[in-house]
C-alpha cells in the first residue's frame, strides 16, 4: 500500500535570467514503512522535492497524495502533524532559548497531542526512545553532543505520532561512529513503529545501509529508480554508475564491481 504518491511534480522559479526548472515532471510511490532514499548531488532538486513533500514549498503543477487523499501546500494541522521533518543541522534546528524539553513539546502543544498534564511524560518517553535520559530535557541544546542533538530532532519528530518521517542529509553533521549509531537507531525505530521514511542524501554510502529503495536524481529529473541492491549492482543510468563509482569501499567485490562501472561509462 502507497502511504505516499507524488504525481508529475514539477517545481519552476523565476530567476533574473528566466525559469528555473528545480524539479521536472517527477512520479514516485513511497510504500508504507519502507526507506526511500533520494540521492544525487548539489542542485540535483532533493531539497525542493523534500519542500513540497512537507507541503513548505507549493508545486508548480502536479500532486501529491498521502494515505490517498490530495494534498494542498498548505497542509490542515492534522496533515502537518503526520509528515514531519528531521533536519541536516542538529544545532541550528533547535532554538538555543529553549530547553531540550521544551523544543520536544512545542509539536504537542501545537498540535494539542495529549491532556496538557501529562505532555512533560511524553516528551521524557520520545526522548527515552532515542536513548537518551529523561532528565536531558532540562538541558540546553548548546550542552549536547552532536549525536545527542540529531537525537533529540528525532524525537522532537516521534513526538508528534508520525507516519511519515522526511529525513534531510540526517547524518551529514555527524562524525562516522556517531553516524553508524544514528542510523541504527533509525533501521530500530523503524522496525518498531512502523514508520516510512523519505531520506534525502548525497552519500551512497550512507544509503546502502538504511533504504528498501534508490530514487536517483539529477538536475531536477529522475533519471532512475529500484531496490538499492538493483542500484548498486545494476545501475542503468550513466550518471547512477558515476555516483557509484565515487562511492569509497574496501570489500574486494565492491572494488571490483566499481572497477567495472568506471570501464563501462
Amino acid at each position: 500500500m502507497s502511504l505516499l504518491s507524488l504525481e508529475n511534480l514539477i517545481k519552476t522559479f523565476d530567476s533574473p535570467a528566466g525559469k528555473i526548472h528545480a524539479v521536472r515532471d517527477v512520479s514516485l510511490e513511497v510504500t508504507q514503512g519502507e526507506c526511500l532514499a533520494i540521492v544525487g548531488e548539489s542542485g540535483s532538486g532533493k531539497t525542493t522535492l523534500a519542500n513540497m513533500i512537507l507541503g513548505i514549498l507549493a508545486q508548480t503543477s502536479g500532486n501529491v497524495l498521502f494515505n490517498d487523499t490530495v494534498l494542498s501546500p498548505k497542509r490542515t494541522p492534522d496533515q502537518r502533524r503526520h509528515i514531519q521533518l528531521v533536519q541536516q543541522n542538529p544545532l541550528s534546528s533547535l532554538n538555543p532559548k529553549r530547553s531540550v524539553g521544551a523544543s520536544v513539546r512545542l509539536g504537542l502543544d501545537t498540535y494539542g497531542i495529549g491532556a496538557r498534564a501529562d505532555r512533560w511524560q511524553i516528551v521524557e518517553q520520545a526522548l527515552e526512545a532515542v536513548g537518551l535520559p529523561a532528565n536531558m530535557r532540562k538541558r540546553a541544546p548548546a550542552a549536547l553532543s552532536g549525536g545527542q542533538r540529531q537525537r533529540v530532532g528525532i524525537a522532537r519528530a516521534l513526538a508528534c505520532e508520525p507516519e511519515l518521517l522526511v529525513l534531510d542529509e540526517p547524518t551529514s553533521a555527524l562524525d562516522v561512529l556517531v553516524q553508524a549509531r544514528v542510523l541504527r537507531l533509525l533501521n530500530e525505530l523503524r522496525a518498531s513503529r512502523g514508520l516510512t521514511y523519505v531520506f534525502i542524501t548525497h552519500d551512497l554510502a550512507v544509503v546502502r545501509n538504511i533504504a528498501d529503495r534508490v530514487a536517483v536524481f539529477q538536475s531536477g529529473r529522475l533519471v532512475e529508480s529500484g531496490t538499492t541492491e538493483q542500484i548498486f549492482t545494476q545501475p542503468q543510468a550513466e550518471y547512477t554508475r558515476k555516483l557509484i563509482g565515487a562511492v569509497p569501499v574496501v570489500d574486494p567485490d565492491e572494488m571490483a564491481l566499481r572497477d567495472k562501472l568506471a570501464e563501462s561509462s
